[in-house]
């Protein structure tokens, strides 16, 4: 036996317990506000794949897995086309986290339903899955996810890990071993097949491979639990273990974060939902700079006369988007730049406000250039206070400590619904939004748990 194969005496079995609790689990175990927001989290996986599914690199992803897609037996979203399952699983996650609109966990920042719900609507269109299977899946999944993000937050995302990526795989992982009946001793095995499969980097952020590493995700995950099912094995501790996922990609990881209340304490209530296609740390911003765009001296062509606005921030808001010079729409949702100018010129903030063409006009990287940063240790990163100084003389402040779309001021469910169809027809898909809504509030009922996705295709 080599050394990377024997297992820690001194570590807890944190693998153990996790693949346990996932197998063990019982639906009326979970609380109906958790079920509550299982649902608000795939309105919003919905409402951001099917912005993004006619997009070029979706178009060119389609054919290029398509190229090697073994059957048609699962829907992507807004689309006509049919692939494989893992395909299918891909590709609507590559779909859900191309434009930065997905769902937002605190305090990780992974985003947790793009890769684990299009393994589990793949999966449902391949055998038969109720709603309640389905959901309660899709739970024992992000709880997976984000408390393994949890045991080695911040350090891991500090590094360069793209923790989205790098963790959910194993909450598409163990979610679907979930739903292909796995037992506590396979679910180990499934962990371990998830760990050999987890990587993304932050280097990626702002352009289209970021997405990549999320359908791999997606799609290596609900691999691991094919091949579990079908007799591969693993290492005891492929968590926690000497040379184990936790070890290699965090510094000190908190294995009691990962097994702590479980059971009692659910990630999902943790998870926000984003009003603007953004980077998180930037929605502070852009809900200050749309109420100073509302101010006399700015709107309409006041803002002309700004020379020179100030963010004071976490070091984060610096750190993640002082990008003074940037070209695609991609790269703007992580600009402050250009959320500052688009925000104060256009007085808003959607997903028209970081395109292509929003950020070749020449007005918004005018007034862009003109953005500084000062840091503040003492703020959190949902909170910013923005300064404007005019020409004449005059100053504008704002300050934002809780931000449209965070825990303390999430968006309501009606938000949401309004999110998915706007999105739609941003995205060009134009199906039935009304009635996807209606089949993701009752799918705890419904006997097919494929139905949402089988709405969602395109016509």
């Amino acid at each position: 036996m080599t050394q990377a194969a024997i297992p820690s005496a001194e570590a807890p079995a944190v693998s153990a317990q996790l693949a346990g609790f996932v197998a063990s689990s019982q639906w009326t175990d979970v609380p109906a506000e958790v079920r509550h927001a299982a649902c608000r989290a795939l309105l919003n996986f919905f409402a951001v794949a099917l912005s993004a599914t006619r997009t070029p690199p979706l178009e060119a992803a389609l054919r290029t897995y398509g190229l090697f897609s073994a059957g048609a037996q699962a829907t992507v979203a807004g689309r006509t086309e049919r692939v494989d399952v893992p395909t299918a699983a891909a590709l609507n996650a590559m779909a859900a986290n191309l434009y930065d609109f997905d769902d937002t966990h605190h305090p990780t920042i992974i985003h947790p339903t793009s890769p684990i719900a299009p393994a589990l609507f793949a999966l449902a269109e391949s055998r038969p899955i109720n709603g309640a299977q389905l959901l309660h899946a899709f739970i024992l999944g992000v709880e997976a996810a984000c408390r393994i993000g949890n045991a080695i937050s911040p350090e891991h995302y500090a590094r360069g890990w793209h923790i989205t990526s790098t963790c959910g795989v194993f909450g598409s992982a163990l979610a679907s071993a979930r739903c292909l009946g796995l037992d506590a001793g396979r679910n180990l095995h499934v962990i371990s097949a998830a760990a050999v499969q987890a990587g993304g980097l932050v280097e990626t952020l702002g352009t289209a491979a970021k997405s990549i590493s999320v359908g791999n995700a997606a799609r290596n995950g609900l691999l691991s639990a094919f091949l579990v099912e079908a007799g591969f094995d693993g290492p005891s501790q492929p968590l926690e273990g000497p040379r184990g996922f936790l070890r290699v990609f965090g510094e000190a990881p908190r294995l009691g974060e990962i097994t702590d209340g479980l059971g009692q304490r659910w990630e999902l209530l943790k998870n926000a939902y984003k009003p603007y296609p953004c980077g998180v740390v930037l929605n502070p911003v852009i809900d200050a700079c749309l109420a100073l765009a509302q101010e006399p001296a700015i709107s309409g062509d006041g803002w002309r006369g700004i020379q020179s606005i100030e963010l004071l921030g976490h070091p984060l808001l610096r750190q993640r988007t002082d990008r003074p010079t940037i070209a695609n729409g991609r790269q703007s949702q992580v600009c402050a730049q250009h959320a500052v100018a688009v925000s104060l010129v256009r007085g808003r903030a959607g997903l028209a406000e970081f395109s292509d063409e929003a950020v070749a006009d020449t007005d918004l990287r005018t007034l862009g250039a003109r953005v500084v940063f000062r840091d503040d240790t003492t703020l959190s990163v949902d909170a910013v206070k923005v300064r404007i100084d005019l020409t004449d003389g005059r100053s504008l402040q704002r300050e934002i400590t809780t931000p449209r779309g965070s825990l303390a001021r999430p968006l309501q469910d009606h938000e949401i619904e309004q999110k998915l169809r706007e999105l739609n027809h941003y995205g060009g898909a134009h199906i039935d939004a009304d009635r996807l809504i209606d089949a993701v509030w009752s799918l705890e009922r419904a006997a097919d748990a494929s139905l949402p996705m089988r709405l969602a295709a395109g016509s």
